[in-house]
C-alpha cells in the first residue's frame, strides 16, 4: 500500500505517526517535509475533501497568528490560500493512502486508512 505523510519533523505526533507507517512492511511510504515542499492549494482542497473535513478543522492554531487573523470562522477559500502561502498554518501529520486521509491527531487515527 501507498502512503504519504505530510510531516514535520519537529512535531512529537507527527513523529510517532511517521514511526507507525515505517513499521508497517505493507506500507511505500513517501514523507514530505510540508514545510520545505507544501502541498499546492488544490492538494490542500483534495486532501481536506478526502478526509471529510473543512479546511478550518485542519487549520493549525497553536504557535500561529491563525485566531488573531479570523482564520478559524474564515471561508474554506480564505483559509487555504493562506495555508498555500504558510504552510505553518497547516495541522500535521497528514496521511494520504488509498484507503482515505486523515489527520492524525491522535497518532493512531492512520490506522483507519491502512
Amino acid at each position: 500500500m501507498k502512503a504519504t505523510i505530510w510531516h514535520n519533523p519537529k512535531c512529537g505526533t507527527s513523529r510517532n505517526t511517521l514511526a507507525i507507517l515505517q513499521e508497517r512492511e505493507d506500507v511505500d511510504l513517501t514523507v514530505v517535509e510540508y514545510l520545505k515542499s507544501p502541498p499546492t492549494r488544490d492538494k490542500l482542497e483534495q486532501l481536506y475533501r478526502d478526509a471529510g473535513m473543512t479546511p478550518a478543522e485542519g487549520l493549525r492554531l497553536m504557535g500561529t497568528d491563525a485566531k488573531e487573523r479570523g482564520l478559524p470562522e474564515a471561508d474554506a477559500d480564505t483559509v487555504l490560500d493562506a495555508m498555500a502561502t504558510e504552510p505553518i498554518l497547516i495541522n500535521r501529520p497528514l496521511v494520504e493512502t488509498e484507503k482515505g486521509v486523515r489527520l492524525c491527531r491522535p497518532k493512531e487515527l492512520v490506522e483507519e486508512i491502512l
